[in-house]
């Protein structure tokens, strides 16, 4: 149901290139992207596992395949198990976050152009282990920090963990430039927190948030 009413919106993304997970150990073979912490064999992953210490990274900041030449339009997201403690999703209003910054910020910003890879998402927690065909699925792309709506044509920030350089600036410059946007960005005046009840279905589009 969930991939018949997603495919009303589009095509669907392919899982793959998105997780270090092989083929193989899928534990879903819809072609859903798997989020959760359970492995093939519906277990919990172990906490040293490639895979575990991989999706931690999923619980930075981010917006849903930026990594990718062609990003996700929308993302859908369903609750089949929830835990009754914790596990909220929270979103942040880019378009409103980028209203808020002053006239002279808006224009530094309005033309750079970011690296998004996995590989700087999950380096930022000291995740490195790679192989050289993992290093080759991750390239970094290259996306606008400042995106202009296809539809509303409103200006949104386009901030991810997965940003880690900014063309024509130092790697250290870049990442405290896009930090300081982030915390701007993430303030709870900004922020929806979704707290998960079972068979809850969100949708979003990840050209705002």
């Amino acid at each position: 149901q969930q991939i018949a009413f997603a495919l009303n919106f589009g095509e669907r993304e392919n899982a793959r290139g998105g997780n270090i997970t092989k083929k193989e150990d899928y534990r879903l073979t819809t072609g859903l992207n798997d989020v959760s912490n359970l492995g093939k064999d519906g277990k919990p992953l172990p906490r040293d596992s490639r895979a575990h210490l991989f999706n931690l990274g999923n619980c930075l900041w981010h917006s849903d395949s930026s990594f990718r030449p062609i990003p996700a339009k929308f993302s859908l997201l369903s609750a089949r198990v929830v835990n009754p403690k914790g596990g909220n999703t929270e979103f942040a209003d880019m378009r409103a976050a980028y209203d808020a910054l002053d006239d002279d910020t808006k224009a530094e910003i309005d033309d750079l152009i970011c690296e998004h890879s996995l590989m700087y998402s999950r380096g930022s927690l000291g995740f490195l282990d790679y192989t050289d065909e993992e290093k080759a699925m991750f390239k970094p792309v290259l996306q606008r920090l400042v995106r202009t709506h296809p539809v509303h044509r409103r200006k949104s920030l386009y901030l991810s963990s997965h940003a880690g350089a900014i063309q024509g600036m130092t790697m250290p410059e870049a990442r405290l430039l896009l930090r300081d946007l982030t915390e701007h960005a993430t303030q709870p005046e900004f922020v929806y927190v979704h707290k998960w009840t079972l068979h809850d279905l969100v949708m979003w589009d990840n050209r705002c948030v």
